[in-house]
């Protein structure tokens, strides 16, 4: 059976805050070891995600937002989350639609659950009308910026930012939305 038929999407919902918090923070842990401080990632993440998400998810502007849960079909009957993205408008931001999140579990990285993900967001943001898409990854992802170069993304520019008590450098990449 391929990945296709047995992963589905779902909309999450402020129920799901505490799920999406957890799958944000299990992949900033994987993913962000060398780039981020470890007391941060061991002691911190988990808190401040859920705090993110919690009042993400019950935040006002729904409509201009989509978050959507990964799910594979476990056996019997059962769907296991393996990860989510988060896309949403952003109507002064000359960048176009932002996709602010997109994680696949690290145990299920490279079965194309970040790609699925990714064309759902796509798909979504040219319904809106959109013609472009942006979003950031941390300078050092070389996983993350290679996935999102394999998939057309194409790097506009870097911006200081400051997360887990740190200054970083987040890199934008922007993808235009063919007319479909």
């Amino acid at each position: 059976m391929s990945t296709a038929a047995i992963l589905s999407l779902r909309p999450a919902t402020a129920a799901d805050a505490p799920l999406l918090a957890a799958m944000h923070a299990a992949s900033w842990q994987a993913t962000y070891r060398q780039l981020l401080p470890a007391d941060f990632l061991e002691r911190d993440v988990t808190a401040e995600r859920a705090a993110y998400w919690r009042a993400r998810m019950q935040a006002p502007g729904e409509e201009r937002r989509l978050v959507l849960i990964a799910e594979l079909e476990v056996q019997p009957d059962g769907r296991e989350p393996v990860g989510f993205v988060c896309v949403e408008r952003q109507p002064e931001s000359p960048w176009g639609v932002l996709l602010d999140n997109l994680h696949a579990l690290p145990a299920h990285q490279g079965i194309g659950v970040g790609k699925r993900l990714m064309e759902a967001a796509q798909a979504w943001a040219r319904e809106q009308g959109e013609a472009q898409l942006y979003l950031y990854v941390l300078d050092g992802n070389t996983p993350a910026i290679a996935f999102y170069e394999r998939q057309g993304w194409k790097y506009s520019g870097a911006e200081p930012d400051h997360m887990g008590g740190i200054d970083i450098t987040a890199l934008r990449y922007v993808y235009r939305l063919d007319a479909r």
